[in-house]
């Protein structure tokens, strides 16, 4: 699948997988790449600022973890981000609606 097919649909897919629980960056990446059956595959330079924009607009947040000695950045999932996530989703909605209607 072409990349601009989704262009623009980054932040709706990085809050949908912090719905659930908190990860850490690498964790997103391959939890997106998973669930897109390899159709999603974000390179590291893509996701890390796309999650610091997010942490400004107050839609995530983070906080340092330490696991085998490694610490890592751990996102987490706002209330406002919540709220984001489900207007991203009813938008999702009304698009994918529209699309079908035009190509059935």
């Amino acid at each position: 699948m072409a990349r601009e097919t989704f262009s623009g649909h980054l932040d709706m897919l990085l809050l949908a997988s912090l719905k659930t629980r908190p990860m850490h960056g690498y964790a997103i990446i391959e939890h997106v790449r998973e669930v897109s059956a390899g159709q999603f595959d974000y390179p590291e330079g893509t996701i890390y600022p796309a999650l610091r924009r997010l942490e400004d607009d107050g839609l995530v947040r983070s906080r340092w973890s330490e696991t085998d000695g490694r610490r890592r950045r751990v996102y987490q999932l706002t209330t406002a981000g919540n709220k984001a996530l489900a207007a991203q989703r009813r938008t999702w909605a009304q698009f994918r609606t529209a699309i079908e209607a035009v190509i059935d």
